[in-house]
């Protein structure tokens, strides 16, 4: 017999180098939120609010001074996890909005002063029976709400600095599964809120199927999953084009709902309303930030190449989005719900920026406003408001329910004079009226639009503020010009409440004076890289 040699193959693996140091704030917050899990299991029930509370503030302003030191180094400089995570200035910046914004609206969560809290004590108990006022009597409410928003936040946190679409899909289900939970667990309008919660799973899981198909299909396209080798395909050119166009489209689909775009923002005003008023002001500062940043990563990065493509698709979803939710907070006389119309339009106000792509890929003079740096300027001066907002309307109430009501606000200007003026000036900044941080959020994302050559597009934002003017004015109007007698009852808020209100309120004064300090660390984030 011939003897055959048979060659030996040697698989080698690479260990992936990673600096943890860089990753360190997210690590922080995945710990503490696993932490919260055990706090749930070990600590007696009466001490566990307490030693949630501290742990999650102690660990978010322990990745918040971690960011920090990262910054201080080199924004520009990025950690390459595995091909799968890059933290680069973009990155960091929106961690440090997440964190604080995130820390703003945990204080929400804390709130014991006001009805015995937001949350319900007991979550399998029926609402109004013996059981659950038992709960109450006893101090033995659930406190899972910390550790779900930690994990969420860690998603939030992930969601943006994902250079792979699978990193991404993982931080999108990492960030949306606890906020289904938690938007289920109001206290008062119980099934309301369930309905909210279960609406928000079966269209959050359809969204998150049309980023996977997405996903499949330009892995179809380019051979991969990361956005740098995908944005090579597409400068290399190939025959399947239209395995782009497909793949880009769903892709879009994915994230546009998390970003509350039309026409997939249906979802945005059920849920706002349904949810407890803290895990709203959450959603609505933090989950947009994760959102519009995978948005910019992955149109900017990924998609780069083919921007003369998405880029009509894209000028439209921003003007329907703007024209849909304005007409439709006109109509409404809830006012939480015409909260989530005015996110609605946001939305597309901060997608006229994106649209342009003002940066200097694109050919953007140097020291002009570009697009990646007034939407982060927008995001975190829009997120200061919206907690603040969320925060008042938990202090209107009638009979221990809150006062949603365009009529139940009648009056509420003269029976707590304070609280209407600072709900007012949120209002005002959300309308873009100087010295307020709405105006100089608005002014940036016209100007950046306005460099890229979407002239028209800035015409129609410019001209849906106007009409925007009229529903919050209409607020105004009805809280010091309404029948006092008719008006709510306006609570004593406890510290944490106030200190929301407060930092909201002061936030937004000082970036409508003097936003140049914010702008600057917008701009000194840079741009993505790959």
């Amino acid at each position: 017999m011939i003897g055959l040699s048979v060659p030996q193959l040697v698989l080698e693996i690479q260990t992936p180098q990673l600096d943890y140091k860089l990753l360190s704030p997210v690590i922080v917050v995945f710990a503490v939120a696993c932490l919260g899990v055990l706090v749930e299991a070990v600590v007696p029930r009466l001490a566990r609010l307490g030693a949630q509370a501290v742990l999650a503030f102690a660990g978010i302003v322990l990745a918040l001074i971690l960011t920090a030191q990262n910054w201080t180094g080199n924004p520009a400089e990025p950690v390459d996890g595995v091909g799968s995570v890059v933290v680069d200035g973009p990155t960091l910046f929106l961690w440090a909005s997440l964190l604080v914004l995130g820390g703003l609206s945990l204080l929400l969560f804390v709130e014991r002063t006001i009805d015995n809290g937001p949350f319900a004590p007991q979550i399998a108990a029926l609402p109004g029976t013996d059981a659950e006022q038992e709960a109450i009597d006893a101090g033995v409410e659930h406190t899972e709400v910390f550790p779900l928003a930690m994990f969420a936040l860690t998603g939030m946190m992930l969601f943006p600095a994902s250079n792979d679409l699978i990193t991404m899909f993982v931080a999108l289900e990492v960030l949306s599964l606890p906020l289904y939970l938690l938007c289920g667990m109001a206290r008062r309008r119980r099934l309301l809120s369930q309905e909210s919660s279960l609406k928000y799973f079966l269209l959050g899981a359809m969204s998150s199927g049309f980023f996977l198909f997405g996903a499949a299909l330009l892995y179809g396209y380019s051979g991969s999953f990361t956005l740098g080798e995908i944005s090579d395909a597409i400068s290399a050119g190939t025959n399947n084009h239209g395995l782009l166009l497909a793949g880009l489209g769903l892709l879009a689909v994915g994230l546009l709902f998390k970003v509350g775009a039309a026409p997939f923002q249906s979802w945005t005003p059920d849920v706002y309303t349904g949810a407890p008023t803290p895990i709203t002001a959450f959603m609505a500062a933090c989950t947009k930030i994760a959102a519009v940043g995978a948005l910019l990563r992955v149109f900017y990065v990924g998609l780069g190449a083919s921007r003369w493509e998405w880029q009509p698709m894209m000028a439209v979803v921003a003007v329907l989005t703007m024209v849909v939710g304005a007409v439709l907070a006109i109509t409404q006389t809830d006012v939480k719900r015409m909260l989530a119309y005015s996110s609605i339009v946001h939305a597309g106000f901060i997608l006229t920026a994106f649209v342009a792509a003002h940066q200097p890929l694109s050919g953007a003079t140097e020291g002009s406003m570009t697009s990646l740096q007034a939407v982060l300027f927008y995001l975190t001066a829009y997120g200061f408001s919206t907690v603040g907002a969320f925060a008042v309307l938990t202090m209107l109430r009638d009979r221990g329910v809150e006062v949603n009501t365009l009529a139940g606000w009648s009056g509420a200007g003269r029976k707590s004079p304070l609280l209407a003026a600072v709900f007012a000036f949120f209002l005002l900044s959300f309308a873009g009226i100087p010295l307020t941080s709405g105006f100089v959020g608005k002014w940036a994302v016209f100007a950046a639009a306005w460099g890229g050559g979407y002239a028209w597009l800035v015409v129609v934002a410019v001209l849906v503020s106007v009409v925007t003017a009229f529903f919050y004015v209409r607020v105004i109007v009805s809280m010091y010009f309404g029948d006092e007698a008719e008006g709510p009852e306006i609570v004593e808020a406890g510290a944490p409440t106030k200190i929301a209100i407060g930092v909201g309120a002061l936030v937004t004064l000082v970036l409508g004076i003097y936003p140049t300090w914010l702008l600057e660390l917008a701009a000194k984030a840079g741009e993505f890289v790959r």
